[in-house]
């Protein structure tokens, strides 16, 4: 097992508090932190970034850069799809 840390999240199907207290204990430690999603996890990775920034505004979080995307992905049927992605970065202020 490495013991390198991670500074992103990726966002699934857990509960939304899930992933804030996730990135916000990855941010104690960490300058920046990458929350990212694809699909329909995309909305839920927006509301983290949100929450984050809104609701600990006095801790000092702001959003930082955003990029959006797409994947080719291979269907269960052997078809290729694209599939959304984004990736929003949580920082702390300076």
């Amino acid at each position: 097992m490495s013991t390198e840390t991670r500074d992103t999240v990726y966002i699934g199907k857990k509960p939304i508090m899930a992933y804030v207290t996730s990135t916000l204990i990855q941010l104690a430690t960490l300058p920046s932190v990458n929350i990212k999603a694809r699909g329909m996890t995309i909305g839920r990775a927006v509301d983290v970034a949100q929450i984050i920034s809104r609701k600990t505004e006095n801790a000092g979080y702001k959003i930082g850069e955003i990029r959006i995307g797409s994947e080719s992905l291979e269907s269960q049927d052997g078809r290729t799809r694209n599939v959304s992605t984004i990736e929003i970065e949580v920082k702390r202020n300076q």
